[in-house]
């Protein structure tokens, strides 16, 4: 199945340290998954307020989206599932001949509210706010462990 993770920006991290654990899951999650990791540039900086840096990242995030794949927006005001859910739902994709999920991780001002609307489910990491590089290390780092779950690898220890 195909997974795709649709970031704005790349990650910012000055010790390098959060970048390679971030690759570092992405490898392994891609031995479960057929994975690619997309970034698209951030609209901060740009001038403009945050409703107009959302909207012109949403129009990035959706020319990137492959097509027939699912979308899945990371938002706080999402669904939270654990392990085995996450798990659990992208084998019934999987199961049901789908061809895969694009993750959508917003940029410092988050996604734009209409993007989220139209995406097929919502999901929460964390009720908390991250910031978009930890979340994407947090979504990888899952996807990896999904993907052990299905395959009944040690990984997971939990119940």
């Amino acid at each position: 199945m195909r997974v795709v993770v649709l970031a704005v920006g790349s990650p910012r991290d000055r010790g390098r340290h959060l970048v390679r654990l971030i690759r570092e899951y992405e490898d392994r999650a891609s031995r479960y998954f057929r994975l690619e990791a997309v970034e698209v540039p951030a609209a901060t900086g740009l001038g403009g307020s945050p409703p107009t840096a959302r909207r012109r990242e949403a129009e990035h995030l959706r020319h990137r989206v492959p097509s027939g794949l699912d979308t899945w927006a990371l938002t706080r005001e999402g669904e939270e599932l654990g392990s085995r859910d996450l798990a659990r739902a992208l084998a019934d994709m999987a199961t049901y001949g789908h061809p895969g999920v694009a993750f959508l991780i917003g940029g410092a001002y988050g996604l734009d509210e209409d993007l989220v609307r139209d995406c097929n489910r919502r999901l929460a990491l964390s009720r908390m706010t991250l910031p978009h590089d930890l979340a994407r290390l947090v979504l990888t780092e899952q996807l990896y462990r999904a993907g052990t779950i299905l395959r009944g690898e040690p990984y997971h220890k939990g119940g």
